[in-house]
């Protein structure tokens, strides 16, 4: 075989790996593997919306050793990060401690925080019992778990998601949860409905931190 064609071949996979297994959202909940690996496991613990929290590195430790074998210091920062109201418009994870500050304040370890799953959460989990997804083994083949959540709420739209994989990447806005509502419902009802209209029912992104935008031409394009 040519080393051009084993290079183009090689590379598509080694591409498509980094893609699907770690580096973009899947659109359909709008979450990475190691985000969503983290809910799960905080679901399998019951950290429900109601229930007490509990540490970090018991999430942390659960996560990496049921679903995500990269070890905690890299789990961490992913579950810290999914509990910042200051990085997303709708938080995840419910916390309670030292999760850092938006001037770049690290977090405390993760012996000393507490988390458990928001109500939003709780949402995107909701039914996952109940064969509503499909499920594939985990990296030891001990356990199975969820290609993606149900999701009764549209995350990649109303979060957004950042993400830098090989050749590829994405950067995708937060917007407002009841404009992308209106949005999504106005879109059932007229499929064809143009951008002009959607930009009527939802003008723009919604940012956590708040600020002014600059000029809308971006926006329609």
């Amino acid at each position: 075989m040519p080393i051009e064609d084993e290079l183009k071949g090689s590379y598509l996979t080694y591409a498509m790996s980094v893609i699907v297994s770690r580096a973009l959202p899947d659109v359909r909940d709008g979450l990475k593997p190691s985000q969503r690996r983290i809910l799960v496991a905080m679901n399998d613990l019951n950290l429900t919306p109601g229930a007490a929290r509990v540490k970090c590195a018991k999430i942390s430790g659960d996560t990496s050793g049921n679903y995500h074998p990269h070890g905690e210091s890299v789990i961490y920062p992913t579950l810290v990060r999914m509990a910042q109201e200051w990085n997303m418009r709708y938080v995840l994870i419910d916390k309670q401690g030292n999760f850092g500050s938006i001037a770049g304040l690290p977090p405390a370890a993760m012996r000393y925080t507490e988390a458990r799953l928001s109500p939003i959460a709780a949402a995107m989990l909701e039914d996952l019992k109940l064969d509503t997804v499909d499920f594939v083994p985990t990296y030891d083949e001990r356990r199975r778990e969820p290609t993606v959540l149900p999701s009764k709420f549209p995350n990649l739209l109303v979060n957004g998601a950042e993400g830098i994989a090989v050749g590829m990447s994405t950067s995708i806005p937060p917007h407002n949860l009841g404009e992308i509502c209106d949005a999504l419902e106005a879109v059932i009802d007229n499929p064809r409905i143009s951008i002009d209209e959607l930009l009527q029912i939802c003008p723009g992104p919604d940012f956590p931190t708040g600020g002014v935008i600059c000029g809308a031409a971006g926006i329609a394009s």
